[in-house]
């Protein structure tokens, strides 16, 4: 998902000199070649050569003591040359999409999170159908097609439906896999599965730094993190089947030996009838439309779509923005991936002490406030304190993998049961939609020049962030709450003095009795 970070990354560059001066290097390799280059190309407010435009000069003319003439009529270019000490190239240097065609950068970006879009939809279904397990596997076959595909891509058209598709498998082969490691795990664990999930994503992310640091070039470096996909594969003969799935298909006699097997690798004893109907029965359902039906459930709704959109948002967003912040891309990058493990850990200890709301609120309002800071450092200190800006930056991202992985679990307990897989379904469509507004934001710098241009994606950021932590303060508190089962029950959710809707844990226990060999397998 974030390879796009070196593979599209846009490093310096300048307009190439007319062909008899072989102008095929970003620094000049001697005198002559600097006092062409000195004569041909215009220097930007922040001392840089001009990316896209160079003097109408003839330099054949010019000689050492020709002075450069900065009032000369600056013309377009369509040939550059390019910074080679960071990437030997990338898909936008091979490409030129540059200058006029910088956007198409953001456009391949958001193509690639409307896969995600579509894979979260799409192959949720698809699993519900065909089971977890197939689910998975149709996922990762994609997967392998599509971005190894990508790695031989001679166009954007091609790059851009490759990359759609790897977007769209990805995001089906993560929900597929946290599904089935959650139905895999009685409730007790869900919340240290949901977010041991996350740290796999780090070692992911780790890789693929180290791979991207000793790999400069963008197709074999696509080539060399999509082949060892096809291990992927493998999880057919490891992996068993969703046993929830299996007993909502009345496939229980599958269900039953998967459980009987993990009951005697657990040595735990279970009774000699599993399933019953009091046992496989779900209990209504309801559409997420029901939560609009009074104006308490349509705020709290509002809040938690927006929420999600914004952490998305955000959170890829600061992801592609690496590139941007200056200094060593690959330290940024690396440095990313060590505050995001952080954040996964931080919410392991602290979702039970804290609380949910908690834990959301500061994560939020802490990533916001920090990336709105950067505007001081940027706009009133100099280059020697860049290493300021990429901290607040590395403190926003803090705050968005926190509070990205406190989403789910916040979301999931704040929608009433009958309304809960298509709410939650909902709230992902809004993420999927603030992951398709980022690549956008994150590009800004690339619209506007200088220091407020860098600091631009990071104050949208910040601002929304912020926006969002303050508007989730009025959300409940979850933690160790009876949660919500009806549309009532979730009107009344965390209002004061509803005695009649809070229960003892006597009456709860005895309430859910019926059902304790559903939610523990």
């Amino acid at each position: 998902m974030l390879v796009t970070v070196f593979t599209l990354s846009i490093p310096d560059h300048r307009c190439q000199l007319p062909d008899p001066f072989n102008d095929t290097s970003y620094q000049p390799r001697d005198p002559l070649h600097q006092l062409y280059v000195n004569h041909s190309i215009p220097r930007d407010t922040d001392g840089k050569w001009s990316s896209c435009q160079r003097y109408d000069v003839n330099l054949t003319k010019v000689t050492a003591r020709t002075m450069i003439d900065v009032n000369a009529t600056r013309i377009r270019c369509n040939r550059w040359v390019y910074d080679t000490s960071t990437f030997k190239d990338t898909f936008i240097t091979e490409q030129n999409m540059i200058c006029d065609d910088d956007l198409i950068r953001s456009h391949a970006n958001m193509i690639t999170m409307a896969g995600l879009l579509v894979g979260a939809f799409g192959f949720g279904i698809l699993s519900d159908v065909i089971g977890r397990k197939l689910g998975l596997l149709a996922c990762v076959s994609m997967l392998i097609v599509g971005s190894i595909a990508t790695s031989f891509s001679p166009n954007f058209t091609v790059f851009a439906i490759c990359r759609f598709f790897t977007g769209a498998s990805n995001a089906g082969a993560f929900t597929s896999a946290f599904v089935l490691g959650l139905e895999l795990v009685g409730p007790s664990k869900r919340k240290f599965t949901g977010i041991v999930i996350e740290l796999f994503w780090c070692i992911g992310l780790f890789i693929l730094s180290v791979m991207a640091y000793f790999i400069r070039d963008w197709r074999t470096l696509h080539l060399a993190i999509s082949v060892p996909s096809v291990l992927l594969l493998a999880i057919f003969w490891f992996i068993p089947e969703s046993p929830r799935w299996l007993a909502s298909q009345n496939k229980t006699e599958k269900a039953e030996m998967i459980l009987r097997r993990a009951a005697e690798v657990n040595k735990v004893e279970l009774p000699v009838k599993l399933f019953d109907k009091d046992t496989l029965d779900s209990g209504p359902q309801a559409t997420v439309y029901e939560m609009f039906t009074s104006p308490v459930l349509l705020i709290r709704s509002l809040i938690i779509f927006f929420n999600w959109m914004v952490v998305s948002m955000v959170y890829y967003g600061l992801g592609l923005n690496v590139g941007n912040l200056g200094g060593d891309i690959y330290l940024n990058f690396t440095a990313a991936n060590i505050v995001e493990t952080a954040a996964y850990f931080l919410c392991l200890i602290l979702l039970d002490r804290w609380g949910r709301k908690a834990v959301h609120c500061t994560s939020m309002l802490l990533g916001g406030i920090a990336c709105i800071l950067t505007i001081f450092p940027l706009l009133y200190l100099d280059k020697s304190y860049e290493w300021v800006t990429i901290t607040l930056s590395m403190v926003g991202k803090l705050g968005a993998s926190a509070s990205f992985a406190v989403s789910f679990v916040f979301a999931a307990e704040l929608f009433p049961t009958i309304t809960r897989n298509s709410a939650v379904g909902f709230s992902s469509f809004c993420a999927r939609v603030g992951g398709m507004i980022s690549p956008y934001v994150a590009d800004l710098g690339t619209i506007v020049n200088g220091d407020f241009g860098t600091a631009l994606p990071l104050l949208v950021f910040g601002g929304a962030s912020v926006a969002a932590g303050l508007l989730s303060l009025l959300l409940p508190e979850t933690l160790n709450q009876t949660l919500p089962e009806t549309i009532e029950d979730a009107k009344q959710f965390g209002r004061k003095n509803k005695t009649k809707y809070h229960m003892n844990a006597t009456a709860e226990e005895t309430l859910r009795g019926k059902y304790e060999l559903k939610e523990k397998f």
